[in-house]
């Protein structure tokens, strides 16, 4: 397939192997519109849970060789980290000819920038979770972490995702969105007008003002009985959906 100029986005895919469906439509995702893009980057939480590049886990070897087979067709395969899979190291990244990307991220396509963000920094009224995830995202922590046996990860990551579950459903809807304020401020610090983001879970394209200078907050959309990605081109950017 001949490559275009777009660049495509994506997140909140959290492949997992009791997700078969998902990963189907991943696949035919990458063989139908990535393998025409010039670019794809993957804006976190792509597993639903990752505990080490050392895991020897059947599924994820699955995702890699879709992703390398992608790769290896010109698409140029950009990854960032997630709050489920935060771990994700470069040992993935080499194996699926990936390049692993930190956040916030400048894209520069087409006279534009964009702001790339997975968007959990932002939810900075979630007091327990931006605690957790300052513990966690300490590198003093996960070389800890990684050192543990497998075993062991697993049971903490278990126990993790049950905690932040039954702690989700007693909070407001609004607390566990980003921050306005946040969104404004990362944005100003980096001289950007444009963000885009996953994460909340709730698709859409906000309009910004920055004292009378418009701007836009891009938010992808998690797949589940959809998929989603943002196609970003010459012509401007238009986000798409699809049943799964």
């Amino acid at each position: 397939m001949t490559k275009t100029d777009s660049i495509l986005c994506i997140s909140d895919l959290h492949l997992s192997p009791e997700r078969p469906d998902v990963f189907q439509a991943f696949r035919s995702f990458l063989n139908n519109k990535a393998e025409s893009a010039s670019d794809l980057f993957i804006l976190g939480d792509f597993f639903n849970l990752w505990i080490g590049d050392d895991d020897p886990d059947a599924f994820s070897g699955q995702v890699a060789n879709a992703l390398a087979a992608l790769a290896d067709s010109g698409t140029n395969i950009h990854i960032m980290h997630g709050n489920r899979d935060f771990l994700l190291g470069e040992k993935f990244c080499e194996t699926c000819r990936a390049s692993l990307i930190h956040e916030p991220y400048v894209l520069s396509c087409f006279g534009r920038e964009y702001l790339l963000m997975h968007g959990d920094s932002l939810c900075t009224r979630d007091n327990d979770y931006m605690a957790f995830r300052a513990m966690v995202r300490n590198p003093q922590w996960q070389s800890d972490f990684l050192s543990r046996p497998l075993s062991e990860r697993q049971a903490f990551a278990n126990e993790a995702r049950a905690k932040s579950k039954s702690m989700s459903s007693n909070k407001a809807e609004d607390i566990m969105d980003v921050s306005p304020e946040d969104v404004i401020k990362v944005l100003s610090d980096h001289q950007q007008k444009t963000l885009i983001h996953g994460h909340t879970h709730r698709p859409d394209i906000h309009a910004l003002d920055f004292s009378g200078t418009p701007g836009l907050r891009i938010v992808l959309g998690d797949w589940d009985k959809k998929g989603w990605y943002l196609k970003i081109s010459q012509e401007g950017h238009e986000m798409q959906d699809f049943a799964i």
